[in-house]
């Protein structure tokens, strides 16, 4: 007899770290296995696809320490991943067998995914930096919400998108900080094994059940969590690369790692949302050209930005 099953489907782990090809900020998510699982648990999810980016690993590790805890027991863990294509959008796939190696195009890694007869889905297509906007209808669902995308417009652009195009929709939590785990639940109509959830999931019988973002307070969280761990490998690239900004450099980070929460940084990460915000509502609402924010000019995303 199928049930529907409470289901979280992205999420990070400290595994996700170092796959990313930065060399300068390579740290990505904080939150340890036992305490996705906890979190997992408390929020009463019964199916958790674990969607690191370009990597496995993290899925046979948190598999594997599930299995030793019984008070676990009520959580299945299924493979995913999360691949960085070769225009740096991602796509989410689920019920892997294979790592699928990042830089591909988005035709070769959707005929990867096809052909291990797993399921892909757009990650967050119309964010900011990291979308694949309308190639999004290629996949066979699409992330029409994700918690992260706190400038707004581009869930807005994405749920109407998906409805438009009749693309299967789903929510995201994207969580990289242990308290957004969650933030984001799926309901699937399917008995808890991998065959009965994927076939479910294809059939487009899955519906998100509650949706919400993530606080600035969390979006502060993530960032903090990136620099400061990252903290010697931008000295290091400061001092090879641009020597005479070094001390600059090694004030501003000693600075906010100390003090994070003071007003100076809280208001420049406060301008930092704002702008992204006013550059999403340009691309996304206005219709101003979207490849500004794969190219990155970070000058004409501020000019843009700034633009009435």
């Amino acid at each position: 007899m199928t049930k529907l099953l409470n289901a979280e489907l992205h999420c990070h782990n400290l595994y996700s770290n170092y796959q990313n090809s930065s060399a300068r900020l390579p740290f990505d998510c904080g939150i340890s296995i036992e305490d996705q699982l906890d979190a997992a648990l408390q929020k009463g999810i019964e199916v958790l696809f674990v969607t690191n980016h370009n990597t496995l690993d993290g899925y046979e590790q948190i598999l594997a320490y599930k299995n030793d805890h019984a008070k676990f027991n009520s959580i299945k863990i299924y493979p995913a991943e999360e691949i960085t294509i070769d225009n740096q959008g991602h796509v989410l796939a689920y019920g892997l067998h294979r790592r699928i190696r990042p830089g591909m195009t988005l035709e070769e890694t959707l005929d990867e995914i096809k052909r291990q007869d797993a399921i892909s889905c757009a990650a967050h297509p119309f964010a900011v930096t990291n979308g694949i906007r309308e190639r999004a209808e290629m996949c066979d669902m699409m992330e029409s919400f994700n918690s992260n995308n706190v400038d707004r417009f581009s869930n807005i652009i994405a749920e109407r998108f998906a409805k438009e195009h009749n693309v299967k929709s789903i929510a995201g939590s994207d969580a990289h900080v242990l308290s957004t785990k969650g933030k984001c639940v799926n309901s699937i109509e399917s008995e808890n094994d991998l065959d009965s959830v994927l076939t479910a999931m294809r059939r487009g019988r899955i519906e998100t059940t509650s949706k919400d973002y993530a606080t600035k307070d969390q979006v502060f969280e993530h960032a903090f969590y990136i620099i400061s761990s990252s903290r010697d490998l931008l000295l290091d690239y400061a001092l090879h690369h641009h020597p005479r900004a070094y001390s600059a450099s090694r004030w501003a980070l000693n600075s906010f790692t100390s003090n994070p929460n003071s007003k100076t940084w809280r208001s420049l990460a406060s301008l930092i949302l704002f702008l992204t915000k006013r550059a999403s509502e340009k691309v996304n609402i206005k219709g101003y050209d979207p490849k500004i924010f794969s190219q990155r000019p970070w000058k004409k995303l501020i000019a843009l930005s700034l633009i009435p």
